[in-house]
């Protein structure tokens, strides 16, 4: 079988519980659609967990996205003179990181040790910005936000990754004629679109995450060969 699930943002016991929930085993695949990190305490626990299975994928999101472009301070004590040797450019991420809720991972980060930080950072430097998959008669788009800018003209590769994990679709527009063609996004919670913390479908979209660090969310996971939805 071969499930999506996104946001889980440090929710490492929820993760866990969700894939325990699903039976998840080598003849499954698992595609997490970013926002792996921040808010929750578990962040490197979940990143270490896909990293260690062959079986699960991740996409970039924005979280990923900030931390990666703090990467080259992130492995060195935060000092007051590492901070002033920062440029305005650099502080200026990493104020917009820290205001995402960067705290408790850089923290997790800091008490790995060196080779498990490189680790780390080999693997967020590596996260596919999308994935196209057929499945049973259906094509599914796994992206993190969605198609910024978009243009049914305009190739996937044209697409720049703020475009990809920063973009909240109007779901009220269909993206696409193609009755079996689906966009898969996680980023916006589906309590800001219908209220509920459950999978969202309209128009070709079909929006995951259901806000697994908020209060009153859930973790949700979607099998893509039953359309089957699961919830911790």
């Amino acid at each position: 079988m071969i499930y999506v699930m996104s946001d889980i943002h440090g929710m490492y016991e929820k993760y866990e519980k969700m894939l325990k929930q699903i039976d998840f085993s080598e003849k499954d695949t698992l595609y997490v659609l970013g926002d792996i990190v921040d808010r929750g305490s578990g962040s490197m626990k979940v990143l270490q967990d896909m990293m260690r299975r062959a079986n699960v994928h991740g996409l970039i999101g924005n979280h990923e996205l900030m931390c990666v472009s703090c990467l080259d301070w992130l492995s060195q004590e935060i000092t007051e003179d590492a901070i002033a040797k920062l440029s305005e450019a650099k502080l200026r991420q990493l104020e917009i990181w820290l205001h995402n809720g960067a705290a408790v991972t850089i923290r997790e980060f800091q008490a790995l040790s060196r080779s498990e930080q490189k680790a780390i950072m080999r693997y967020l430097l590596d996260l596919a910005a999308y994935e196209e998959l057929h499945i049973g008669g259906k094509s599914f788009l796994l992206v993190h936000g969605g198609l910024g800018r978009f243009s049914a003209d305009k190739p996937l590769s044209a697409y720049d990754l703020n475009e990809l994990v920063w973009t909240r679709p109007d779901c009220s527009v269909p993206w696409t004629d193609d009755p079996d063609r689906y966009m898969v996004v996680g980023h916006t919670p589906t309590q800001l679109i219908s209220g509920k913390a459950e999978i969202f479908w309209k128009n070709q979209y079909i929006f995951i995450d259901c806000g697994a660090c908020m209060e009153g969310g859930v973790l949700a996971c979607l099998c893509l060969d039953t359309m089957k939805a699961f919830y911790v």
